[in-house]
């Protein structure tokens, strides 16, 4: 493989990887099972390494996703770290000698606890009450959902104080499989979407906004670890979960101190058996060093401790024939290709379709119409095709081609040379619309209540609406027709999309569905150009000034405001009275006002969002450019060039300590 085959491939990896973080971390929806993820993680990993690739910003760098914007964040003191992961003996038992060659000796012990398939939350206890809750989001910092926490019947509200005066709690929150049948039931006879498995069930819940809604599902929590913050260190794992069990928590009783690693392949091989028996999901056991003492020196990677591990259970697999290969269309154009399979029982459901994600992995796996292929649930949740299964003396069909035109509209299709995905490029393809007024409508967008993804096809199908300016033009009476929508249905559904209007500028961004614009970016945006005239206005130059804002961004806002289409579009929303500028600060005089601060490279403990609101509700000013105008620049790790021109001019130069005890004395 030369240089521009591997950076082809490392970006394939990358585009790959990051979306299947955002639908696991994000949407709780995974687009591949545990072990493909770490088998294409450890491909490009190696790639990196080899040709030399710069993996700052590389998923191969990341801990998890990032943290939704729905809750205040919080920066865990002690990061949250994911676990590395092993699928075989010969692994585990490497693990094993390094933890041997790290420590020099044998006087160690494992607990080897079972592996629950749930959401990771932290909890932080002072003089023995519940005062925090919060998710794990990229490990460093997540969301405080404490209210939320709180509805969890397995987190006492107290406990005891004599513990510590500051306790930190590590769980796993999870719902039973019975219980989410049943919920899924009543979800189902009410009319409302079912979730896909308990996982999604209990991210979902537990992103909610409303408590009492929380507090009506059946979400569960394991605690598995205890930090507390003294001098001593000879605790082991198996005290703090007896500890934990005592205080009050429900701690899984399927664990076990194993004098060695052959005593943790016995267990492993005992649990692997019972898994299907257990009225909840799991997915592996963890391994962990039992003396916390020797953690410390064990240290940690980037990403995992090296005190522990997780050895994965193999996912469970099916095998069946590809029928057909079909495509879908998607909001931006994109044509995802998917298995028609012929019906096969996997995980307690029957499959019948599974992705196959872009033509290139299609080619990379030799998949064809007629193939015998093995198939499996990524994470147990959504089907995919591994491999296929060659037989010797079977025909096969062709290999896979992409068609020349779109399947919905017959446009033609077109890919470009830095992508590995083919596209629809006529924008009033029908599927496109529909998928493009979803978004408009969905909760990080313009939220409006009761236009979910049958009602918008409803509206699409019946000629009503064909852009985001349709939706405010149609009236009650022009409702009701439709199926299952009612007279007060109709009158519902009209005002939440006037209500819509009030929705502020980066919202109105976000919805306008712009490529790579996600909600950050929006926001970002919406605070750099405070306005939609200055915005589509901006050069390229002028987005690339956005601290968040590289060339690829750059480009496709740029691209999205040169297009009539767009522009007109946007005119119309204007008119019809949708926020198109930010509002202005009311107070501007607190102690931070006059001054301006720029901040530059990655601070160790604050989001770059979280230390610019900090200026601002101060009074303060961020500028992206250091000038002479400049009187504080904050600079993290990978500061550039920013930081030697600050030195240049003689400007103060705080670090993130520095700059909080600045904010915190005036």
């Amino acid at each position: 493989m030369n240089n521009e085959k591997a950076g082809k491939r490392v970006r394939e990896l990358r585009s790959l990887l990051e979306a299947a973080n955002d639908a696991y971390y994000q949407e709780a929806a995974p687009l591949m099972s545990d072990r493909e993820y770490d088998l294409l993680l450890d491909e490009l990993r190696k790639l990196e390494e080899e040709y030399g690739f710069d993996a700052g910003s590389s998923p191969t760098s990341r801990v998890g996703g990032k943290p939704t914007k729905e809750f205040p964040t919080v920066v865990h003191p002690v990061p949250m770290l994911s676990l590395s992961n092993t699928y075989n003996s010969d692994e585990l038992n490497d693990f094993d000698r390094r933890v041997k060659n790290i420590l020099g000796h044998e006087n160690y012990s494992y607990m080897a606890e079972l592996k629950y398939d749930g959401m990771a939350v932290r909890l932080r206890y002072e003089n023995g009450r519940l005062t925090l809750g919060a998710t794990r989001g990229d490990g460093t910092q997540g969301d405080d959902i404490t209210p939320n926490i709180r509805t969890i019947r397995d987190v006492p509200l107290e406990i005891p104080a004599e513990i510590a005066p500051e306790v930190e709690i590590r769980g796993e929150a999870y719902m039973e499989v019975a219980a989410f049948a049943k919920m899924n039931n009543q979800r189902s006879e009410n009319g409302e979407s079912v979730f896909a498995n308990p996982r999604n069930a209990t991210a979902g819940t537990l992103k909610l906004q409303n408590p009492a809604t929380v507090s009506r599902r059946p979400i569960r929590m394991f605690a598995y670890d205890l930090l507390i913050d003294d001098d001593n260190r000879q605790r082991t794992q198996e005290e703090k979960l007896n500890i934990l069990e005592e205080a009050g928590f429900q701690v899984c009783e399927h664990r076990k101190r194993c004098k060695n690693i052959d005593e943790v392949h016995d267990v492993i091989s005992s649990w692997a058996g019972i898994r299907k028996n257990l009225p909840y999901e799991t997915d592996g056991v963890v391994v962990k060093v039992n003396e916390e003492r020797y953690r410390e020196i064990l240290g940690q990677t980037a990403k995992a401790p090296r005190w522990a591990i997780a050895y994965k259970f193999e996912a469970e697999q099916a095998v069946s024939r590809i029928r057909e290969i079909t495509l879908q269309v998607g909001r931006l154009g994109t044509i995802t290709p998917v298995a028609e399979l012929e019906p096969v029982s996997l995980a307690g459901t029957t499959v019948k379709r599974a992705t196959l994600h872009n033509e290139e992995e299609i080619q990379r796996k030799d998949i064809r119409v007629g193939d015998q292929v093995t198939v499996e649930k990524a994470g147990d949740i959504i089907p995919q095709v591994i491999n296929v299964i060659l037989q010797e003396d079977k025909h096969r069909d062709a290999p896979f081609k992409m068609p020349e035109k779109c399947p919905a509209c017959d446009s033609k299709l077109v890919k470009l040379p830095e992508e590995v995905a083919w596209r629809c490029t006529n924008n009033q393809c029908p599927p496109q619309i529909r998928s493009r007024l979803e978004h408009f409508a969905s909760r990080d967008a313009m939220d409006i209540e009761g236009l979910g993804s049958a009602v918008v096809g409803q509206l699409v199908a019946a000629g009503l609406v064909q852009t985001f300016p349709d939706l405010y033009r149609i009236s009650k009476e022009d409702l009701i027709p439709l199926e299952r929508m009612g007279k007060k249905s109709a009158e519902n559904l009209v005002n939440a999309i006037h209500k819509s209007k009030e929705k502020p500028f980066e919202k109105v961004l976000y919805a306008l569905g712009i490529r790579f614009v996600g909600v950050t970016v929006a926001r970002d945006l919406a605070k750099a150009f405070s306005d939609i005239d200055k915005l589509s206005a901006a050069s390229e130059e002028d987005l690339c000034e956005v601290d968040s804002i590289g060339p690829r961004i750059a480009a496709s806002v740029r691209s999205f405001f040169s297009n009539p289409d767009n522009s007109l579009m946007v005119r119309q929303l204007r008119e019809i009275g949708l926020q198109m500028e930010t509002e202005s600060p009311s107070d501007n005089t607190g102690n931070l006002s006059g001054l301006t601060f720029v901040l530059t490279g990655t601070l160790p403990g604050l989001k770059r969002n979280d230390a610019r609101s900090m200026i601002e509700k101060n009074g303060g000013k961020v500028s992206t450019s250091v000038s002479k105008k400049t009187d504080y620049v904050v600079a993290g790790d990978e500061a550039g060039s920013k930081l030697d021109k600050a030195k240049k001019l003689g400007i103060r130069i705080l670090d993130e300590s520095e700059f909080i005890r600045f904010i915190e004395k005036r």
